[in-house]
C-alpha cells in the first residue's frame, strides 16, 4: 500500500488521470500521455500541496484565530515559519470511493468536530473526464451538524507545459488582486492589476515576475468560466474555474526550492480569499442541512 492509499485511474479518450485515497487528491492528468500538472510518485510525500483539496478553508488564516457566531476560535498551526493555519483540515484523511467508474470517481469524507472547527460536514469531490472537454471537477459541502458552520474551498493543481515559467505565456481573466504581506496574509482592500505585475488580462510571458495572490473581479465567458491558460507558443494547459469560485490564487513557486520550483503554476479556483475566516469576506455560512457546491476543470485546450 502507497503513502496516499488507493490510487482510482480514470480515462477518456486522450486524457487519464489519478485520484489518491489520501485527500483525494489529483495526483496526475495527462494528455496524450503529455502531464498537464506536476505530480508525484504515489508513495512520496506530497509536495507544496500538489493537487490537493482544500476544505473547510483555503489558503491561509492569519495566525489560525479567528471568531464566527459570536465564539473565538484557534486552530492549530500546520504553517510554523510563518505562524498560520493552512489549507483547511482534510488533505491527508482518508476519503472513500463512493462511485468508480471509467470516466468518474466520486470519493466522499465525514470531517468530524476538530480542534479550532466544532462543526460537522460531509464532504463530496467528484472527478470526471471527457474526451473533448479534459476534467471537470465539482466540489460539495453539507452541513451534518447542529450549528451554523463557516466555509469555503479551494484546489492546488500546478499547471505544467514541462519547461520553465519563464518561458510561458499566461493569461488570466481578472481585474482585481490582492497584496499580501511578509507572512503570505493578504490586505483586504483589492487592488486594481491595471499597471502593475500581476496584469495578465491579455497573454504575455511571465517572464521573472513572481506572483504568490489571491485574484478576483473574474472577467467570464458565455458558460460562467473563468480562465487561466498557460502557453509556450506550440502547447497550452488551461483550468477554468465556474461561478461558486469567485476566486483564483496564482503562485509561481518561488518559495519551493527543488528542481520543479517555477515549472508549475499553482491555479487555485477558492470559494473565498485567503484569510476570509478572520476578514468574513465571501466567507459561506453554510447552516445545518444546507448543502453548497462548485465546479472548476483543466483541459489541454
Amino acid at each position: 500500500m502507497t503513502l496516499s492509499g488507493n490510487q482510482y485511474e480514470i480515462f477518456a479518450g486522450p486524457y487519464e488521470a489519478i485520484v489518491t485515497e489520501q485527500g483525494a487528491s489529483l495526483r496526475a492528468l495527462l494528455h496524450d500521455g503529455r502531464p498537464l500538472i506536476l505530480s508525484h510518485d504515489a508513495d512520496e510525500p506530497v509536495p507544496a500541496a500538489a493537487g490537493q483539496l482544500l476544505a473547510p478553508w483555503p489558503n491561509r488564516i492569519d495566525h489560525g484565530r479567528y471568531s464566527f457566531g459570536g465564539e473565538s476560535h484557534s486552530l492549530p498551526i500546520n504553517e510554523g515559519d510563518l505562524d498560520n493555519a493552512i489549507h483547511g483540515l482534510v488533505r491527508f484523511e482518508s476519503w472513500g470511493a463512493a462511485e468508480h467508474e471509467r470516466h468518474r470517481v466520486r470519493l466522499t469524507h465525514r470531517l468530524l468536530g476538530h480542534s479550532g472547527y466544532p462543526f460537522r460536514l460531509d464532504l463530496t469531490v467528484e472527478y470526471t473526464l471527457d474526451a473533448a472537454g479534459g476534467l471537470t471537477v465539482r466540489q460539495s459541502a453539507r452541513n451534518a451538524g447542529s450549528r451554523v458552520a463557516p466555509y469555503g474551498h479551494g484546489a492546488h493543481p500546478y499547471l505544467t507545459l514541462g519547461r520553465p515559467l519563464d518561458e510561458c505565456e499566461l493569461l488570466v481573466t481578472a481585474g482585481r488582486y490582492l497584496e499580501i504581506d511578509e507572512r503570505a496574509i493578504p490586505e483586504p482592500e483589492t487592488r486594481e492589476v491595471a499597471g502593475t505585475p500581476y496584469d495578465f488580462r491579455a497573454p504575455r510571458r511571465i517572464g521573472e515576475t513572481a506572483i504568490n495572490n489571491p485574484y478576483t473581479a473574474l472577467d467570464r465567458d458565455g458558460d460562467g468560466r473563468a480562465w487561466v491558460r498557460l502557453r509556450d507558443g506550440e502547447r497550452s494547459v488551461a483550468l477554468w474555474a465556474g461561478e461558486g469560485h469567485p476566486w483564483l490564487e496564482i503562485y509561481t513557486r518561488d518559495e519551493v526550492m527543488d528542481e520543479t520550483r517555477r515549472t508549475g503554476l499553482g491555479a487555485e479556483p477558492m470559494t473565498c480569499p485567503p484569510n476570509s475566516f478572520a476578514t468574513g469576506i465571501d466567507l459561506i455560512a453554510l447552516k445545518p442541512g444546507e448543502e453548497t457546491s462548485g465546479m472548476w476543470g483543466i483541459t489541454a485546450d
